[in-house]
Parts: structure tokens; sequence; C-alpha cells
């Protein structure tokens, strides 16, 4: 019996030893995991629920919702960003590509004048010509109306001496290119010349600065509003347009401009490209009437 009984609690110390030891290495395991970070499974969460990785990418995520985006944001951080949400049609000039930074988007052209009531402006294109400028010249000297007159550079250069007269009678001479042509289809390379060209043999017709440009047709584009920009050049368009060049007639085009005129117009009319007869012959009617209809011109 002796030799039983001393078994019996030798079993019972060496259990309590063995779960002593074993929850001391439990124990050591966590204080190690605890001190590491905590051991991750093998979806890489770790045992308090936080990723490390993906608390990173949380970071970034919430940096692209806030104005100012680093530029490492991830693809699907930029399209949660509020710029990426707005419609391409509804995006302002500031969003474009072109106007980015400190970049100006280019001026529009014009098209009304903003001067007051009854402001208005007459504009005379194509020329100068021989035959009809000095015409016209001589009607607005008579009424002590000042026009302006949009000079193509190859007409200038084949009168050099009637572009200064224009300049030197006080009316207001601009860009109209060196042959008249189509903007609109060019090459960059074309378009420079045909602003550039047309703008150095003017200026040094009328030995005057030019300050403002009308594209052909009215043929507008991003890269003719980009040169004209370049060239501090405003662009300028019309409001009123009676279709003298197609000859319809002396009285259509008087009805035409009587009937469209009001404060601010800008009148299209030529005096080159053509027999113009009809436009000088209705100019000697309009310009009275719309100065006795208390109407003032001013160059564009």
């Amino acid at each position: 019996m002796s030799d039983r009984k001393p078994r019996a609690p030798k079993a019972v110390i060496s259990r309590r030893v063995l779960l002593a030891a074993g929850g001391l290495v439990v124990l050591g395991e966590f204080v190690a995991g605890e001190g590491s970070g905590g051991a991750t499974s093998t979806t890489g969460t770790s045992a308090g629920g936080r990723n490390p990785a993906g608390s990173g990418s949380s970071a970034k995520g919430q940096a692209s919702r806030t104005p100012g985006a680093t530029p490492s944001a991830t693809p699907s951080d930029i399209s949660s960003s509020s710029a990426a949400k707005t419609p391409p049609s509804t995006a302002t000039p500031e969003a474009s590509p072109r106007t980015t930074g400190s970049a100006k988007a280019p001026p529009q052209p014009t098209y009304y004048l903003n001067d007051g009531p009854k402001t208005i402006a007459l504009t005379i294109d194509d020329g100068p010509n021989a035959t009809y400028t000095p015409q016209i010249l001589k009607l607005l000297q008579k009424y002590r109306v000042k026009a302006t007159f949009s000079m193509i550079g190859t007409s200038v250069v084949a009168d050099p001496g009637l572009a200064r007269e224009v300049a030197d009678a006080g009316h207001k001479v601009i860009n109209h290119t060196w042959t008249h042509a189509n903007l609109s289809g060019l090459t960059p390379s074309q378009l420079t010349v045909q602003i550039d060209k047309a703008n150095d043999e003017i200026e040094a017709a009328i030995r005057q600065r030019l300050d403002m440009f009308r594209a052909p047709y009215g043929a507008w584009s991003t890269a003719v509003l980009e040169r004209c920009q370049q060239m501090k050049l405003t662009p300028l368009d019309w409001s009123v347009d009676p279709q003298d060049w197609a000859r319809p007639g002396t009285n259509k085009i008087i009805s035409n401009i009587m009937k469209n005129t009001r404060t601010g117009s800008i009148i299209l009319e030529h005096d080159g490209g053509g027999n113009r007869s009809q436009t000088v012959a209705a100019l000697t009617v309009v310009i009275p009437e719309l100065l006795a209809a208390g109407y003032r011109f001013r160059t564009a």
C-alpha cells in the first residue's frame, strides 16, 4: 500500500505541471503576438479585425474624396472624385485640358456692343477696293460716322495707300486674314500664315498696331481663338447680316438692316469681293435713317 500512495500524488503533480507549462506557452505566444502587431489569418485579417494593408487603402480612398487629391490616387479613387462625376456636357471651361492650371481660356467672338443705349457699329469687309471703298469713305465723312474696316492682306498689299487713307480718316482697321480663307480646315502652319502675315502687312501699310480680328464666314474654331489670344487680337463677329455680298437688291439690304438693328448691333457690310454698288446705295439710305432714329455709330 505504501507503494501505491506515493504514485498518485506524482501523477497529479505531473498533470498540474504540464497544465501550468502549457498555459505559460500560450501566454508567451499571446504576448509575442501582441508585440508583433497580431497574428494574421489566411485572409490577411488580424485577430482584432484590422487589416494593416487595407488601412492604407482606406486612407487613400478618403483622400480622393477631399479637394486636391494626391497624384498617387488609384483609378478607382479618381473615379470617385467629384470632378470625374461631372458629365462632359456640363463641365465648366476650367475643367478642359486646355484651360487647366494658370492658362486662361481664349476670349469668345464679340457679337454685340455694350456701350449704352442706341449704340451700334458698322463693319465693312473684304477691302480695300479701289472702286467702292472711296465711295463709302465719302458717305461716312458726310454723316460723320466712324466704321470698322475688316481688310484682307492681299488687297492691302495691292493698294496700301487706300488702306492708310481709311485709317487716317479715323476708322478702325482690323485683320481679316491674308486671302479670305475659310480657317476651319487649315493646318496650324496655314492658319499662322493667314493671320500673322495679314497682320504684318496691314500694320506696315496703315502704320498702326492691330488689336482685332474677324474670321471669314464667321468660321471660328478653338485654334483660331487661341491664335487670336496669342496675338492679342479681339475676335469680332456680327449680329446683323443683310447678305449684301449676295446682291439681293438694295431694298432688301435696307429692309434687313432697319428691321434687325437694335442697341448693341454690329452690322455686316462689304466694300470688296465683287460688285458692291447695292451696298453703297443701301448705306446711302440706312445711315441717315439710323441716325434719325437716335442711333449713334462707334467703331467695334
